[in-house]
């Protein structure tokens, strides 16, 4: 199963402040033993909502928001994506992290073309499977 390992925004992450040179290392040895392991599909670092647009859609319409946002608690500072067995295995990933000092993280399985049966057309399934082709041709 894939999950997005999601780290949430903090009043410093949001100032634009960036992590020590300890904890780069940290995390730069925690994201090696990741794809050693086989897990780590994907990590980024976000840049602060100050820099964000929002897009609000009301039917038709739509409406564009700058940042910054004042909510912070539901705030993304940046994510992993894995390649687990179970979100058991994640959270045993996670709790080797460096995260010691603080902080809050979200495991959030992703949504696969299998759990879409009730509603997937064969044509939806191709079409699925040809713009994953793509995406895996890009790499």
């Amino acid at each position: 199963m894939r999950c997005m390992v999601i780290v949430k925004g903090s009043k410093e992450s949001e100032a634009g402040g960036l992590p020590s040179p300890e904890i780069m290392n940290a995390m730069g040895r925690f994201n090696e033993e990741l794809l050693k392991a086989g897990v780590l599909l994907a990590a980024e670092g976000l840049q602060p909502t100050s820099k964000a647009k929002r897009v609000k859609f009301s039917g038709a319409k739509s409406t564009v928001i700058d940042g910054p946002f004042a909510e912070t608690k539901e705030l993304i500072a940046g994510f992993w994506l894995w390649q687990v067995k179970s979100v058991d295995e994640a959270i045993e990933w996670l709790k080797r992290s460096p995260f010691g000092g603080g902080g809050e993280v979200d495991i959030r399985p992703l949504l696969e073309i299998e759990d879409m049966d009730p509603v997937c057309t064969p044509e939806i399934r191709e079409r699925d499977k040809r713009l994953r082709a793509q995406l895996a041709g890009k790499k």
